[in-house]
């Protein structure tokens, strides 16, 4: 799956993907839909947490995260599995957000990246609140 006509694979390892969601979490405390969007690919799919509405532009994918980050969260990993392929990573797992009012959701998450233009972003993020209690 190399993107740009190249044959070789990005090297990478568990703990640096597990670093890419640090990223996009500390981007989240910026409270800024830009520096969110930042963290994904230019033809990423996003099915979001708190909304009904699949994101396939970033145009939507930013709109997401205007109205997410209003409630200022910070979300905490539970659990992980990764795994590692040619110039593809998958971290996947259940986590928590918090938010300034104090109220949470556990949720569980896929993130699928891909290494791209010599870095890797998200080409797909899942996350859907848990169905159980």
């Amino acid at each position: 799956m190399a993107k740009e006509g190249h044959s070789e694979c990005a090297v990478t390892t568990e703990r640096e993907v597990a670093g890419l969601f640090d990223r996009w979490n500390t981007s989240l405390s910026t409270l800024s839909p830009d520096k969110v969007v930042a963290n994904y690919a230019e033809d990423a799919v996003l099915l979001p947490t708190v909304s009904n509405q699949a994101r396939t532009t970033p145009a939507e994918i930013r709109d997401y995260f205007v109205k997410f980050l209003k409630n200022g969260p910070q979300g905490t990993i539970d659990s992980r599995i990764i795994r590692i392929g040619c110039n593809v990573a998958q971290d996947v797992g259940t986590y928590t957000f918090k938010f300034k009012d104090g109220s949470q959701v556990r949720a569980r998450y896929t993130y699928v990246y891909e290494w791209t233009h010599g870095q890797w972003l998200i080409a797909h993020h899942h996350s859907s609140a848990m169905p159980e209690k």
